[in-house]
C-alpha cells in the first residue's frame, strides 16, 4: 500500500471534473453560497474591520495579482484578502462543518481557493474540482483522528487541504503538490487553547493558515523542499498534531465519496456542539408550547467532544467568543427569543441579567457514548416550574446531510447575513449572487462571480 502522502497526492493530480458527481457539484456550490454568505456578513464584527486596516497597511498589489475582501471595496494581495476572508468565515461561528472530521472545511479552503481563482482567472469547473479536492484532504485528515483534538484542526487540516487545492488550480505537478502540502504542515498552526479559553485570536487561526496555503504554494513554485513523510514521519502530522487510528478507513473513502456532501450547515452563529440542543429546544417548545419563564431547568446529555466544547458556565462580562461556545447562554437565548441569530451575542444582550439567570440553570451531563469525536446523539430533557419534563432526543442534528436545511431556509440565511454586514446589501444584490453561484461550473471566468461580492455602490466591470 501506498503511502498516505502518496494517496493524497494521487487523489488530487489525478481527479478529474467528469469525475465529480452531480451531489458533490450542487453540494460545492451550496456550500459556496453559505461560505460567501457568513463571510460578508462577518464584516460587521469590529476585530474584521481592524484587521482588514492593518493588512492594508501591508501594502498593496496591482489589479492582475490582488483578490477581493467581501463586502468590502478593498483589493488585497491574494494571501492577505483570503486572510481576512477567513475570519471573516469563521468569527461568528456561523460557518458549515464537516461533523465526522470535526472540521470547518471551507473557512480556510474556499477564501484561499476564491482569492487564487480570482487572480488567476480561472473557470468555475476549476474552482469547483480545486475545492471539492480540498475539502477531502482537509476531512480525511480530520476522520483519521482517534484522539481529542489538542490543536485547532479546523485550522490545521484546513491548512494542508486548501495547499493541495491551490496547487492542483496551479496545475502542479505530483512533486510540486506534495511539496506545497508539505510545506503547508510546516508552518500550520492553531491549539486548542485560544477555544477553550474563548479568546478572540481563535478565528485568525483559521485566517493565519489561508494565509499560509497560499505561502506554501509559492515556496513549492520555486522549489522550496519539505520533508517526504509530512504525516506518517517521526515528527509528522499524525505524531505531532493529530492521531491516526482511523486512518485506514478514512483514506479508503478517497475516490469513493466526496466529502463536500457530507457537509453540514449552521442553522446558528455558535459552535456546532451546541446545534443539538438548540435543534431539540426548537422542537420542544413548538410541541408543547411552554415560557422560559415556565422553565426550572434543562439537562443535557451530550459526547464528549460536546461537552468539552461548549459545556461551560455562564459568566458576568463574558466575551463574545466565550459566549459564543456557552451552552446556557445560547440555550438561554433560544428559549426566551424563539431563535439565536448574529445579534444574540452584542454586548446589550451579553448583559441581560434574566437571560444569565436562565442560562445558569442549564447544565450538561455524559451520555452513554465515548467516541471522541461525535456530536450526537444528544438528548434534552425540560424541566418545567410545574413539575412536568419533557425530552428529546436527536441522532440526526439540523444541518446535517441526514436533515438538511431546505433549501428556503438555506437561501433566507444567505439573505439575512448580507443584510447584517457592515455594508449592508440588499436582496436583490443577494438574488444575483445566488443565481450566480447556481451555475459556477458554467462561467467562462470567476470574476464574474467575485465582483458581486463588493458592496452594491460599487460598478461592475466585465472581465473575460
Amino acid at each position: 500500500m501506498s503511502s498516505y502522502e502518496q494517496r493524497l497526492v494521487q487523489h488530487v493530480s489525478e481527479t478529474q471534473f467528469a469525475q465529480l458527481d452531480a451531489a458533490a457539484v450542487e453540494a460545492c456550490k451550496t456550500f459556496v453560497l453559505d461560505s460567501i454568505g457568513v463571510g460578508i456578513s462577518g464584516s460587521r464584527i469590529d476585530n474584521a474591520a481592524h484587521l482588514l486596516d492593518t493588512a492594508t497597511g501591508w501594502g498593496s498589489a496591482d489589479r492582475d495579482r490582488s483578490a477581493i475582501v467581501w463586502g468590502s471595496s478593498v483589493r488585497l494581495p491574494a494571501m492577505h484578502a483570503a486572510m481576512v476572508n477567513a475570519y471573516q468565515i469563521h468569527c461568528q461561528e456561523f460557518d458549515c462543518v464537516h461533523e465526522q472530521a470535526v472540521v470547518h472545511p471551507m473557512a480556510v479552503i474556499l477564501s484561499a481557493l476564491l482569492a487564487e481563482a480570482e487572480v488567476l482567472r480561472v473557470d468555475g469547473r476549476a474552482l469547483l474540482l480545486s475545492l471539492a479536492l480540498a475539502v477531502d484532504v482537509a476531512t480525511v485528515l480530520g476522520m483519521s483522528a482517534d484522539r481529542p483534538m489538542r490543536f485547532f484542526r479546523p485550522g490545521t487540516a484546513g491548512c494542508i487541504g486548501a495547499a493541495a487545492g491551490l496547487a492542483r488550480l496551479r496545475g502542479y505537478d505530483q512533486q510540486k503538490i506534495q511539496q506545497a502540502m508539505s510545506i503547508a504542515y510546516s508552518q500550520t498552526g492553531g491549539t486548542m487553547q485560544a477555544h477553550t479559553e474563548g479568546v478572540a485570536v481563535l478565528p485568525m487561526q483559521v485566517a493565519f493558515n489561508a494565509r499560509n496555503a497560499i505561502t506554501a504554494v509559492d515556496m513549492a513554485d520555486f522549489g522550496l523542499e519539505g520533508p517526504d513523510q509530512f504525516l506518517s514521519g517521526d515528527y509528522g502530522y499524525f505524531s505531532i498534531m493529530e492521531s491516526d487510528g482511523h486512518a485506514e478507513a478514512a483514506f479508503a473513502l478517497l475516490g469513493r465519496e466526496w466529502q463536500i456532501s457530507r457537509v453540514s450547515h449552521k442553522p446558528f452563529p455558535t459552535g456546532r456542539a451546541a446545534h443539538g440542543t438548540l435543534d431539540a429546544l426548537m422542537q420542544l417548545l413548538a410541541e408543547h408550547e411552554f415560557t422560559a419563564q415556565d422553565i426550572d431547568s434543562v439537562c443535557i446529555e451530550a459526547p464528549p467532544l460536546v461537552r468539552r466544547l461548549v459545556d461551560r458556565p455562564v459568566q458576568p462580562g463574558m466575551s463574545v467568543n466565550y459566549a459564543r461556545l456557552c451552552i446556557g447562554y445560547v440555550a438561554a437565548t433560544l428559549l426566551m427569543t424563539g431563535n439565536v441569530g448574529v445579534g444574540a451575542f452584542d454586548r446589550a444582550a451579553l448583559k441581560d441579567p434574566e437571560r444569565l439567570a436562565l442560562a445558569a440553570r442549564i447544565h450538561m451531563v455524559p451520555s452513554a457514548s465515548d467516541d471522541p469525536n461525535a456530536l450526537a446523539p444528544q438528548t434534552v430533557t425540560v424541566r418545567l416550574k410545574s413539575g412536568s419534563e419533557f425530552q428529546r432526543t436527536l441522532t440526526s442534528i439540523l444541518g446535517h446531510p441526514g436533515n438538511p436545511l431546505s433549501r428556503k431556509r438555506q437561501q433566507d440565511k444567505f439573505v439575512d447575513c448580507l443584510a447584517s454586514a457592515r455594508s449592508s446589501v440588499g436582496v436583490e444584490r443577494a438574488n444575483e449572487i445566488i443565481a450566480m453561484v447556481a451555475r459556477l461550473d458554467q462561467l467562462p471566468c470567476i470574476t464574474r462571480f467575485t465582483q458581486l461580492l463588493m458592496p452594491e455602490r460599487q460598478p461592475l466591470v466585465v472581465t473575460h
